[in-house]
This record gives structure tokens, sequence and C-alpha cells, in this order.
């Protein structure tokens, strides 16, 4: 007994004793952060600019950037010895550049444009900051993309880096267009960068485009079986630049290491306010190549919904950006590994730094010229607690006037985005001025939720919105639950690969899903039969596939398949309707029907039609864009003991077509609280706080 007492006092010091390692090295983080932003750029020579006939030099002592004049296409950065960090083999206007997929709504097809600069203006230069501009004007007499570009790059005293963003204005009456992708791209020296890391769990040594070159198509061109790579570790690997993707809220920095010399470089963005339809917006990040990228908008793990039309001479303007691209170096001697910990300490400094007060655009305001937003969200949900909940964690945010969830669909204004904490607070600062709505999504709960009425934006404002109360779908008490409401399908069962087509970074991975060739998967596990879940005895864990995908039937042949759901109920109230909650977390051209006890049936009780565009399946995202459904279920189709729900996803032909669940809930009926009971006993629900 003492010694089972001095067993665990010393377990509570050893605790105590980690905790406190935990605050001093995040202490001494908080410091090196401090002491690298708050160092005296006037002890660094100043930056100087040189203007030739064909090109633009501006260089600060730490890095050299040429960009082509009046183009604007970045050909060459020098850093830490390196002649050029861009890959000379590929043309000057092929290395570093801004670029536009478009489309002309009466001549589909897409159109690319790398946005060329026809003039250069210098907008400011002194010994601590150059910013040019490169215009590319649009005119009635050119047949090209119908927007004003104006592309900014600033270089700082100081810094070893520079920035970039730019102006797209279009005015009233011009022509109408589609804009699908704006982006920013970057093809590094494969000689040099071989090491990619977008995240902390996300780092690997990869294969070069002439490795891709080499290696073996799969299903589509960008997955590609390495045959014969130069590093013999890839041999055997799939690559497929959509394994790299992540959501907005995740992806602040990413980017490459060369080990000789030691030398990164990073994309950093400081704020997603200029990116489209919110902060679970999967995009690209870094790939082979190798490439980095900064995705500014682009129809990926959505598709159509998210393609920015004009009709009608609509005008807009839009700033995006500005990014940093940031470079780092370390000694011979050291590991070249603590470049990535060293580019995500300048993240936060970028971060913290949000708005700059340094870009020379008037359409760029700074922070005082901004506005804040600060409040509570409460829910309510009396069949989990008689009191209002926190929305703990909650995503909160403004974007332009629309319906409730709108936002995940928004590609024209700006958002801006926070996570509440434990309390359900939240503050939303460095807003722009203009008129937007609130809207939210709590983890735990479906649905969304939008504020009653417009937040009008004014500068140097704060606005105090006190305790909101969102009130989640629901009509009865919960019955049974498969999932957790999160909007992806990430806690289902999720398969090893084929082990001919594997992606070693992923082996053991949390995000195993990103594996190639998992829809065929499926087909190996339910050869016979197609998945049949019992409520109170299946675990979702491991019994529930995390996509509903259509069945191999061999010879390129694929079949639609039907899900079973099998549940108990003791009493049935003919009477009453009882509501099944549907919440989907990908579509990709399918549609889901709902039959009830009867799968012969020709029409069945619920049909979500054709939807879905976001391919989150083929491109190994475990989300895309949010669907739910309040499907009601009339009481005299059910019956006292073994239901079965019946859910096909009817449309086949490839292997890609099918949808991925959130979650699902049977409700009973309002007036059987009591009535209705479970054989198999309580079903645990997320973990809520009151």
């Amino acid at each position: 007994m003492i010694w089972k007492k001095q067993q665990g006092l010393l377990l509570g010091w050893l605790g105590i004793l980690l905790q406190l390692v935990v605050l001093t090295e995040c202490a001494i983080r908080r410091q090196r952060i401090q002491k690298k932003n708050n160092t005296d750029a006037a002890s660094f020579p100043s930056v100087r600019l040189h203007i030739l006939d064909e090109y633009v030099v501006v260089h600060n002592g730490l890095v050299n950037v040429t960009l082509s004049n009046p183009g604007g296409m970045i050909t060459g950065i020098q850093y830490n010895g390196i002649d050029n960090l861009l890959e000379n083999d590929y043309k000057e206007n092929n290395r570093g550049y801004w670029d536009v997929v478009w489309s002309k709504p009466e001549h589909p097809g897409d159109i690319y444009d790398k946005l060329e600069g026809t003039s250069l203006h210098v907008i400011k230069e002194d010994e601590n900051q150059v910013e040019l501009s490169f215009l590319k004007p649009w005119t009635s007499s050119n047949n090209v993309l119908p927007l004003n570009i104006d592309k900014r790059f600033i270089m700082l005293r100081g810094s070893t880096g520079f920035y970039s963003y730019a102006v797209f204005e279009r005015l009233e009456g011009w022509p109408d267009i589609n804009l699908s992708q704006g982006r920013m791209a970057f093809k590094l020296k494969p000689k040099l960068f071989q090491f990619m890391a977008v995240s902390d769990e996300r780092q690997r040594i990869m294969p070069t485009s002439q490795d891709r070159e080499r290696g073996q198509i799969l299903d589509y061109p960008e997955a590609v079986l390495l045959t014969d790579p130069e590093n013999s570790f890839l041999r055997g690997e799939v690559d497929d630049k959509y394994q790299y993707s992540s959501d907005n809220k995740d992806c602040q920095v990413h980017g490459w290491i060369s080990t000789n010399p030691p030398s990164g470089f990073w994309i950093i963005t400081p704020s997603n306010e200029f990116k489209t339809a919110g902060p679970v917006k999967q995009d690209l990040t870094s790939h082979a190549g190798p490439i980095a990228l900064s995705m500014f908008f682009s129809t990926h793990y959505a598709g159509s919904p998210l393609i920015i039309n004009f009709r009608d001479g609509e005008p807009w303007k839009k700033v995006f950006g500005p990014v940093f691209i940031y470079l780092n170096s370390v000694s011979e001697d050291d590991d070249p590994l603590t470049l990535w910990a060293d580019a995500k300490e300048q993240m936060l400094i970028e971060t913290q730094s949000w708005p700059y007060n340094f870009p020379m655009s008037k359409d760029y305001p700074y922070a005082e010229k901004r506005g804040i937003i600060a409040g509570r969200l409460l829910v309510r949900d009396s069949h989990i607690n008689q009191r209002l909940i926190s929305a703990r964690a909650a995503y909160i945010g403004l974007a332009l006037p629309g319906d409730t969830g709108s936002w995940q669909r928004e590609n024209k204004g700006y958002q801006f985005w926070t996570q509440a904490d434990d309390r359900g607070y939240f503050v939303i600062k460095g807003v722009r001025v203009g008129k937007y709505s609130l809207y939210a999504w709590v983890p735990g709960f479906i649905g969304d939720y939008k504020y009653n009425a417009y937040i009008n934006v004014r500068p140097g404002n704060t606005i105090r919105l006190y305790n909101l109360v969102y009130d989640p779908p629901r009509n009865g008490p919960t019955l049974w639950e498969i999932g957790i409401p999160d909007r992806t399908a990430a806690e289902y069962f999720v398969p090893d690969p084929n082990p001919t087509l594997m992606n070693q970074l992923y082996v053991n991975h949390a995000e195993k899903y990103r594996q190639y060739g998992l829809w065929d998967r499926y087909t190996e596990l339910y050869p016979e039969q197609d998945l049949v879940y019992k409520v109170g005895v299946s675990n979702y864990q491991i019994d529930w596939y995390f996509a509903q995908v259509n069945r191999n039937a061999g010879n390129k042949k694929y079949i639609p398949t039907t899900w079973q759901i099998l549940f108990d109920l003791d009493d049935i109230d003919e009477q009453e309707n009882y509501t099944l909650q549907l919440a989907l977390a990908s579509a990709t051209d399918a549609e889901l029907q709902v039959r009830m006890n009867d799968p012969g049936t020709e029409t069945p009780l619920f049909s979500t039609g054709l939807i879905g565009k976001d391919n989150s399946i083929a491109r190994h995202g475990i989300h895309g864009l949010y669907w739910l459904y309040s499907i009601t279920v009339p009481g005299s189709l059910l019956h006292t003991g073994t239901n079965i729900i019946f859910l096909t996803q009817s449309r086949a032909e490839i292997p890609w077509r099918g949808i991925m669940y959130d979650y699902i809930r049977l409700e009973g009926s309002s007036q059987s609280i009591g009535k209705q009971r479970r054989k198999q006993g309580k079903v645990s629900a997320p973990a809520r706080n009151p």
C-alpha cells in the first residue's frame, strides 16, 4: 500500500515535471520568435533595385530575385550561394509565375493564362522596401482574359524572402467569363530540392518529374507507379499530387528542403481571408517536380459550385495575398530538418503580423481600417442537456451574405474565420470593411448556424455579439447514431492499400485514406455481399467503410452498392413520424436512395437526386462539400423488432462515383420520449461539454 502511494506520488511529480518541460520549451520558442521578429532591419544591407531592358533585379544582401520585364515572371532566385533555386532548364516564363484557368460561357473549354504583364511600375523604392507592380490591363480590342491584373512583388530590408500579391479587377459591362483556378507556382531545382514538408506528419523524400515520366500511369494521369526512380527507395510506390492536399486552415506553411547546401524554400500563407469556400476547403500544396504552389481558388474537392461565374457585366475586385516566399538555411553541420521548425516559427511571425502594414496598394487596408467581431456561441439541444451547451471549438466566420451554409460555396468575396475556445467565446480580427453574414458550425452537432442579422463592419470598430444560440436540426430523441458529426469520414474504417500500390508515407499514418486505389479494396473486403451494419453490435470504426463506392465487377465494369443498417425497436407509434438525419461528407456524381424495410420498393422513401462533383474519393480526400438531409420516416413503415434501412448509391459506371458519410442518426417522435427503447442499450454519443 505504501509503495502504491509512493508510486502515485512519483507519477504525479513526473507529470508535473513533464508539464514544466513542455511549458519551458514553449517559452523558449516564444523567446526565439520574439527575438527573430525584433531583429533590427537597419543592421542589414539596403534593398536595391536594378531595372534592365529585359529584366528587373531586386536584392537586399540576403536574397536576389530576378523578374522578366515587363512580364513579371520570376526567372531567378539566388540564395545561400545557390545561383538559382528555380530550374534553369524550364523556359523563363515557366519557373515562378501567377496563372489563371478560365473559360468563356459560350465556348466551353479551359484557357490557361500566365498573366504576363505588359508594363512595369515602381511603386516604392527606398533602402527599406521595394515594391514592384506588373500590370496586365484588358481592352476590348484583345481577345484575352477580361480582367485587369496588377501583380505586386515586395522585398524588405533584412528579410530572407519576398512577398507577392495581386489585384484582380473587372469593370461593369465587361464580357462574361468563368474562373476555375488561380494560383502562384514555383518549379525548383530537382537536384537540390528532394525533401518535401507539408506538415509535421507529412514529410518525405520525393520523386522527380523525370521519375514520373519513366513510371506507369494508373487510373488517371496524376497517379503514377514509380517503376524506375533515380532513388531506389521510391521504387514500387505510387505518387499522386492529390495525396498531399490540405484544408485551407492547415496550409499556412509548406515547401522543400535542400540538403546540399542546407536550404529551405517555403510558401507561407499568413491569412486565408482571400481564399474561397472557407477553412475546410481542400487544395494542393507541394508535389513532385519539385513544385510548390500557393492556391488562391480552385474547383478541387468541390467541383463546379466553386467556378467563379461573372454574368451580365458584373464588376468585381479582389486582392489575393500577400503570401511570403520564405528562404532559410543552416550550416553544413546542422540537421537540415531544423529548417522546417524555423519555417513554422516564421509562419507564426507572419500570422501575428497580419494584416501587414507595408503593401502599398490602396486596395489593401491596414489594421486600423479594419474591424473586430467578438461574441460567444452556445448550442441549444434539450435532448442532450436542458442547459445551453458551450459551442466548444466551433468554426465561426464572416462571408458574403447568403443562405445558411452558403459559405462553403462562396467564391467571390473575402472570408474571415476563427475557432471558438472551450466555452464558445470567439474573436475575429482584421475584418475588411463591408456587409457580411456570420456563419458557424460546431463539431459534435449537425447542420449550420447563421446569425439572423447582417454584420456591417466599419473602419476601426469592434462589434460585440454577446450570446448567440444555435439550434441544431432535431425532431426527437436519439434512438441510435453512427459516426461523429464533424464533416469528415475520418472516424470510419479505412483499409490498408493494395501492397503493390502504396505510398510509404501513409503506412500506419493517421491520414491513411490518402493511399491510392482504396475504392477497389471495398470489393476485396466485401466480395459477395455489401456492407451490413447492426446497431448496438457493430462498431463504426471497423465495420463502416469510409466511402460507399461502386463494386468492381471486372473488365472495367462497376455496379451500384446497397448498404444495410439493422436496428431493433421495442415500441412503435405508427401515428407519429420519425426522422433520419443523414449528413454526407462528400458526394461525386452520386444519387443516394433510402428505403425502409423493403429493398424492392420501386420508389424510395428518399433520394438525394444526382449530387456532388468534389471527386474526393479519387483524390484521396476524406471530405468534400457537406450535405445534410432530414428525412421523415412515417411510423407506419417501422415495426417492432428488427428494422432495416437500405442505402443505395445508384450511379455506377466508374469507380469514383460515390459518397462519404459524415453521420447518421435516427430520431424518435417528439411525443414518444420515454417510450422508445433499444434492446442493445445506449449507444455512446460524442463527448459534449455543458
